[in-house]
């Protein structure tokens, strides 16, 4: 009777719960707890998203200005023509075209007179109205596919693609004529200044130092020429109204 009564008295074990509905306690509830703190809220996402916007624009615009930069290095600030150094890298290029392909092309060295005694005389403000429009006149009387560039102080270069030794004989009488034939005002005076320019045709075995010394010499022949007073020669001065 004892025994049974002892048994009776035992309390009724609990069923165990599933374990989705078991509470979690301890480690794991911590865990969990430290998980969901770590969870981004959804503003914080959304900067995020903004600011990573905001630096892809900025690497953008950045990129944009260094192309603009690199642009820039070969072409001069005053006239907005390439400047040597783009010069000789389209030399270069022109070089190399016409031995692969066997086209033709010529350079046009172009050096100015009468153009030291306007900065001499009006300063050099003066002579940087004048040398802007001069590089306009040139880029004027050229195709968009031929190249001007100002290589010196008052040294102009025009590549030419496509012509022959008549034809860039031709265009350099058109440029001297182009230069002279812009007159600038400054102040109470009309500057003009004059041209010689010396032609030289790229061969297929030609360096770069090649052809610019044989246009050099054209040019210097030219200024000579004109110097004594030979046909197209005309005194380059400035001139008051």
């Amino acid at each position: 009777m004892k025994r049974r009564a002892a048994k009776s008295e035992r309390k009724p074990s609990r069923r165990s719960q599933p374990k989705s509905y078991r509470p979690q306690t301890g480690k794991h509830a911590g865990a969990e707890a430290v998980k969901a703190s770590r969870l981004p809220s959804r503003a914080v996402v959304m900067r995020l998203a903004a600011e990573v916007d905001a630096l892809a624009a900025q690497l953008q615009d950045s990129r944009a200005r260094i192309l603009d930069l690199e642009a820039r290095v070969d072409v001069d600030p005053l006239t907005d023509v390439l400047n040597r150094r783009g010069f000789e890298r389209e030399l270069k290029r022109s070089l190399a075209y016409v031995k692969r392909y066997g086209t033709s092309a010529a350079l046009i060295y172009v050096d100015l007179d009468g153009f030291k005694p306007v900065n001499d005389r009006h300063g050099h403000g003066a002579g940087d109205v004048v040398l802007k429009a001069i590089a306009a006149a040139l880029s004027r009387n050229v195709r968009a596919s031929d190249v001007v560039a100002r290589i010196g102080g008052d040294e102009f270069a025009v590549l030419l693609w496509n012509v022959n030794g008549a034809n860039a004989a031709a265009k350099a009488g058109a440029l001297e004529a182009a230069v002279y034939g812009t007159p600038v005002r400054w102040n109470a005076s009309t500057l003009v200044v004059g041209a010689s320019a010396g032609v030289a045709l790229l061969g297929a075995l030609d360096t770069p130092a090649d052809v610019i010394a044989r246009a050099d010499a054209a040019m210097y022949a030219r200024k000579a020429e004109r110097r004594d007073g030979h046909s197209g020669s005309r005194v380059a001065a400035a001139r008051n109204p």
